[in-house]
């Protein structure tokens, strides 16, 4: 006669299927996941702009990030999120999902100057960030009304120097590029003029033609279609040596102000939380993007200079721009908007 097995053995006979069951299933999930990690990316990325649509970030965001697609499998779709000088927007970078599904776009404000001009930011750049790629550089144009009589830089310096405090000058906002290099030549030359900060390049033009400001640095993409019309006189350009984009421009190192390097760069960053060979995936997209012949042509035609740096090169490159502007920071007071 047959008899039943136990309560306890019973027991022991079930616990042993589920746990049979259990690693047959995590055999089975192993391979999955693997497979999903060589398949990065399986859907649209996102690039997050800190800046407006038309912006100098947004176009490099649009023009390089439309071939970074194509060479990743996967569209990137631009996300705009301004305000607070680029905080917001960089730190919506940092503070992403760490999937490697979201990144973007910044530049010196953001990544290196606000940790000096704003008392407490929502973001450590050097640890929340990791960098992709330095895209382009910008160096600076310093601009004239063609209606002020002043056909070269040395003019203009020496009004400076013997008028004290008669001259202002706009940018894009307190602690740019733009402020930061005209305040540097200032001090090198041993003369004083009034900063005016405006929200962007198109005010701060806007004050520089009616009359309110007398001379600017802004990035060319802004300036040099009014050069070309002549409705502005370009002098130099706040850069150690000349572009090649603007071949014709002295640098201010030409007329004896040397050590200005003010460029209006932009580069890629990510949560340096994403896992370090998702990181390199969308690194090289992105560089071998910028180094494109077709999207180097675009970038030109808006007169920035392709870098398409390492990661490293652009983390060495953002150390080397806070100890280029710290001590003038801090000597001046300048604070954050």
């Amino acid at each position: 006669m047959h008899k039943s097995s136990t309560p306890a053995c019973t027991q022991k006979l079930a616990r042993r299927i589920a746990l049979h069951a259990m690693a047959l299933g995590l055999a089975a999930l192993a391979p999955l996941g693997a497979a999903h990690a060589d398949a990065w990316p399986a859907q649209p990325l996102k690039a997050i702009v800190p800046f407006g649509p038309g912006s100098s970030p947004d176009q490099v965001a649009r023009i390089v990030g439309e071939k970074a697609g194509a060479i990743l499998g996967q569209a990137i779709v631009i996300e705009n999120k301004p305000g607070a000088s680029g905080n917001i927007g960089t730190y919506a970078i940092a503070n992403a999902k760490p999937d490697g599904y979201t990144f973007g776009v910044s530049i010196t404000g953001p990544l290196v100057n606000n940790t000096l001009l704003f008392d407490k930011l929502p973001y450590a750049p050097a640890t929340d960030l990791s960098p992709l790629t330095l895209a382009v550089h910008q160096p600076n144009v310093l601009v004239v009304p063609a209606t002020a009589g002043i056909a070269y830089v040395g003019q203009l310096l020496d009004a400076l120097k013997k008028n004290p405090d008669k001259y202002n000058f706009p940018s894009p906002g307190a602690g740019t590029v733009s402020h930061l290099a005209v305040e540097l030549m200032l001090q090198q030359i041993g003369a004083r003029a009034t900063h005016v900060p405006y929200p962007s390049s198109p005010a701060a033009l806007t004050s520089l033609l009616s009359g309110d400001t007398q001379f600017a640095a802004l990035p060319p993409i802004a300036v040099m279609s009014m050069v070309k019309d002549g409705r502005l006189k370009a002098l130099a350009v706040t850069s150690s040596k000349r572009s090649s984009l603007l071949p014709d421009i002295p640098t201010l190192a030409e007329v004896g102000v040397p050590g200005i390097e003010g460029s209006a760069w932009i580069g890629f960053v990510i949560s340096s939380k994403v896992p370090a060979d998702i990181q390199k995936k969308l690194s090289d997209a992105l560089i071998q993007a910028v180094r494109d012949p077709e999207v180097s042509k675009r970038l030109q035609a808006q007169f920035m200079d392709p870098v398409a740096s390492t990661p490293a090169e652009f983390r060495g490159y953002m150390d080397d721009e806070l100890k280029r502007w710290e001590p003038l920071i801090r000597k001046l007071g300048i604070k954050g908007q």
